[in-house]
């Protein structure tokens, strides 16, 4: 896992604002933003990425350009949030280089006020910041109706328990704060979302790249001029989106376990004959494992996780698979060892067969997040 440091200076920060039909909203939200960044030390920009709107939204914010530096519009063809996004984050990062961007809807359903506490958990060395509904402290409308509540309730439960998302609470949150190293480090391309689906896709790539994720209260507020763009060809993304999450990494842990599954036969029969040519038990237990160690990284570097775009040489990657192998090796023996003591009785495959089961599951999450940790791919420019 990536390990960030606090930043004490200065950084350039862009929020991205994704629009279509906002011109009752976008000026007004400028102006509140503009005022919030003035006691800040970071560079602030506002980059409005607008989705050629017909109602002249792009008309006020060239109105603010006239005597706002820091303003910056991206326009292109309505494609859903997703896209937009993308779009945004490419050009906040190629071209006005930030060091840290935001999402925050134009709609003041995310209240400028809060924008300060985000950027201070950035400061403090959190990379991935949520606006977070679900968290103590934070709220949603009282407003809103039960279809509204059980709505937005159901798309978390699906983020966390389908998608995979466990330890976050505001999976589906439109209000974040991301450093532009975790962005970097994923291919934004592959999500395939076009619409709110991106905000779990980016998450859960965020999570998987060892990203840090500080979620903040923040009382959501409904919106006051104009309409939802949400829409039922959205919902159906999100949930498709979940589920494809949630395949892809248990297609990657079903290939683990079948690399793993050959490891544990390689494992048992050369513990087996070893037994049989008259070596220790208590010998025999760490070559055995150790034998396995070597097919299972071969196997997972050039099966399992050959889909990932794995840096530097291989070399390395064998030895932080050593290094991560001899911590379960540790597990599996030690769980040997207190086995047969336990069970006196049993054939000495039983405890070396369910030593494995534990060491397997600390195997897979850090060789998956460390040892085989997917990088980003150079973009083309």
């Amino acid at each position: 896992m990536a390990v960030t440091l606090p930043s004490a200076h200065a950084m350039r920060i862009v929020l991205i604002i994704p629009t279509f039909n906002e011109r009752g909203n976008i000026g007004r939200l400028i102006d509140q933003l503009q005022a919030v960044f003035r006691p800040l030390k970071h560079e602030m920009l506002i980059l409005v990425v607008d989705d050629n709107s017909p109602d002249g939204t792009a008309d006020v914010v060239r109105e603010h350009q006239r005597h706002s530096l820091n303003v910056h519009i991206l326009q292109g063809s309505k494609r859903g949030l997703g896209a937009a996004y993308i779009r945004g984050m490419r050009h906040a990062l190629e071209v006005l280089h930030a060091d840290a961007v935001f999402e925050m809807d134009a709609d003041f359903s995310h209240e400028p006020k809060d924008v300060p506490r985000l950027t201070a958990a950035l400061e403090q060395g959190a990379d991935f910041v949520i606006g977070s509904r679900y968290v103590s402290g934070g709220s949603i409308p009282r407003e809103w109706g039960l279809h509204r509540r059980l709505n937005s309730r159901f798309g978390n439960i699906v983020a966390r328990y389908v998608a995979g998302l466990y330890r976050v609470h505001d999976c589906t949150a439109g209000f974040r704060a991301i450093r532009a190293d975790v962005l970097r480090r994923i291919d934004m391309e592959r999500f395939r979302v076009q619409g709110y689906a991106f905000q779990i896709a980016l998450l859960h790539a965020a999570i998987v790249g060892g990203a840090k994720v500080v979620e903040l209260p923040v009382k959501f507020v409904d919106r006051t001029v104009g309409e939802s763009k949400l829409g039922i060809k959205d919902i159906i993304e999100f949930f498709q989106s979940a589920a494809w999450i949630r395949f892809q990494s248990s297609k990657v842990f079903i290939k683990f376990c079948i690399t793993g599954a050959f490891g544990v036969l390689v494992n048992l029969g050369i513990f087996t004959a070893l037994l049989a040519a008259g070596v220790n038990k208590f010998v025999a237990s760490p070559i055995a494992i150790e034998a396995s160690i070597v097919t299972n990284f071969l196997g997972n570097n050039y099966w399992t996780f050959r889909s990932r775009n794995l840096a530097g040489p291989v070399h390395a990657r064998g030895l932080r698979f050593n290094v991560v192998s001899f911590l379960s090796l540790a597990i599996s023996y030690l769980t040997f060892v207190v086995l047969s003591h336990v069970l006196p009785a049993a054939a000495p495959q039983v405890p070396q067969f369910i030593g494995i089961i534990p060491a397997t599951l600390v195997n897979y999450l850090l060789n998956s997040y460390w040892t085989f940790r997917d990088h980003p791919r150079e973009s083309a420019h």
